[in-house]
């Protein structure tokens, strides 16, 4: 494994030395060598954490990469508007799950992450780029961690699907009072999650009264 390592080091450094000089000679005004570096660098990177079996120590080294690249494309392109605090936040947590390990499947857990990504990208909808509320989008998403592991760790599937349902149905409500109030376009979405949970009430309560009545009686 130690050869493929310095292999593998050795040719990510070759190439994204070749890389830098054709950007340089062909278009030194846009530095474009970068991105592919970025993927070349992981190569070596991976093997190595891999072979020594260092997953957490892999997750926060490629969570800190990413985050350097964004920054770096950011003050690079339009530093006039920080756009980079809006991917770092989910990479964050790639790390900060790993350290976790099998505290990160607890429903507080879920509850803490589902809190405080409503809270953050609010924040940065209130502070930033007021006035449309888009926090509601990852807001909707983060939403389905700790509902869907609730009802997981039950196998309370019913349920799950109709929670599941409601869910959905206020976000298609909200978006369409926030988005298009002259318009009532909510109510098709609306009929078609519908029949989620009516499809799981009549596969799951009806096929166990049908089997418990079929069933011939133990005597």
């Amino acid at each position: 494994m130690k050869n493929f390592i310095n292999f593998s080091l050795a040719g990510s450094l070759m190439t994204m030395i070749f890389l830098g000089i054709v950007n340089y000679t062909t278009s030194p005004q846009t530095m474009w060598f970068i991105y592919p570096c970025l993927l070349l660098l992981l190569w070596p990177i991976t093997l190595f954490f891999m072979s020594k079996k260092m997953y957490k120590q892999y997750s926060l080294t490629c969570s800190a990469m990413i985050i350097a690249f964004l920054i770096i494309e950011n003050y690079l392109y339009s530093p006039d508007h920080l756009w980079f605090i809006y991917a770092v936040y989910p990479i964050i947590w790639w790390p900060i799950l790993m350290y976790l390990e099998e505290k990160a499947k607890t429903l507080k857990i879920a509850l803490i992450g589902c809190a405080t990504t409503i809270i953050y990208y609010s924040l940065l909808n209130i502070i930033l780029s007021h006035p449309y509320p888009w926090a509601i989008y990852p807001a909707f998403l983060v939403m389905w961690w700790p509902l869907a592991l609730y009802h997981t760790q039950r196998k309370t599937f019913v349920a799950f699907s109709v929670n599941a349902a409601v869910l959905i149905s206020i976000f298609f409500i909200t978006v369409n009072v926030v988005s298009s109030p002259s318009v009532i376009w909510a109510i098709y979405p609306i009929f078609v999650v519908l029949w989620w949970p009516l499809s799981m009430y009549f596969y799951v309560y009806k096929r166990k009264r049908y089997n418990s009545t079929t069933l011939p009686k133990r005597i």
